[in-house]
């Protein structure tokens, strides 16, 4: 028994299988440019979530003494207003940290409205069949016709020029990307065994629809909602740009750029710090969803 028992204790112990998330991250950090992205977002993120404490002043404060200051390292400029102010004398860098986060409520309320919808349409399209299917994609087809942008300006102008109303048209213009890709993955996952199974079981239409196929759905569907909010952040800064989205004095990046226009050759940074915000948190998003489809689609694993 003792020779038995050492011998046993000589075995070697069996290696850790990795986990799902440190497999995950082994194959999103292969992307340099995706973690520089997160990076990215994790810093506007706390920036946004600690704006009353990160922003030196109220973003509407005006001071009537420092209209068009420069900013602290151009000649005139004051360590009091960092990145300068604008034309009525608010600090640039309050307006433009309170505009993360707004930018990214927009972007949040836009990708979960249309995400939760457009899932619901196409799981819908997919089980449904026939004539509720072929209704539903081509209410989706007719909205493809229309230029994104454009559809989203006539919505806000039925509506009326709002920041919620800019939101709720930047949701229905992404809605049929959602709905056809759910509807996608939904009609591949229809034909495998496992759903054929649990059809046979018992198990009623929801439950095959949100509890069996729509888990199996949730890779591609991630990274087409991160992928939306840069679409919703450049949307809705458009539609600020137009003067239909976020009204004056809401500290908005394309609101901002939009007063910023007749200033742009004597006081350049009013309109260069917000196009600048609004080009790095797209590109950051975009990088961002990049690196998960790299990371959650076996067919790109490297």
């Amino acid at each position: 028994m003792s020779g038995i028992e050492s011998t046993a204790g000589t075995l070697p112990a069996a290696a850790p299988m990795p986990g799902r998330f440190r497999l995950f991250w082994r194959g999103f950090a292969e992307n340099r440019g995706a973690v520089l992205g997160l990076g990215f977002m994790v810093v506007l993120s706390l920036l946004a979530i600690t704006a009353d404490i990160a922003a030196p002043h109220s973003p509407i404060e005006q001071f009537r003494t420092a209209f068009l200051t420069p900013p602290v390292w151009e000649p005139g400029g004051s360590w009091d207003f960092l990145l300068g102010t604008d034309d009525v004398g608010r600090d640039m860098l309050s307006r433009l940290i309170y505009g993360a986060r707004l930018s990214l409520v927009i972007g949040l309320s836009v990708v979960t409205l249309s995400l939760t919808c457009g899932t619901t349409l196409g799981l819908t399209a997919a089980f449904a069949g026939g004539v509720v299917d072929s209704i539903i994609m081509r209410v989706m087809d007719v909205l493809l016709v229309f230029p994104s942008l454009l559809l989203a300006i006539v919505i806000v102008a039925i509506l009326g020029p709002s920041l919620f109303n800019a939101m709720l048209a930047v949701a229905v213009v992404t809605l049929p990307g959602y709905t056809r890709l759910s509807r996608a993955s939904a009609l591949a996952e229809l034909s495998r065994d496992y759903v054929t199974a649990t059809r046979c079981a018992g198990a009623g239409r929801l439950h095959l629809m949100f509890d069996t196929v729509l888990p199996n759905c949730l890779a591609p569907l991630i990274v087409q909602a991160s992928l939306g909010f840069s679409t919703a952040i450049l949307d809705a800064a458009a539609l600020g740009f137009l003067g239909l989205g976020a009204q004056p004095p809401t500290p908005e990046w394309g609101t901002m750029l939009a007063g910023a226009l007749q200033y742009y050759q004597r006081a350049w940074w009013v309109l260069a710090f917000p196009g600048l915000f609004i080009l790095l948190t797209v590109l950051a998003f975009n990088l961002f969803g990049d690196g998960l489809r790299d990371a959650l689609d076996p067919k790109l694993k490297r």
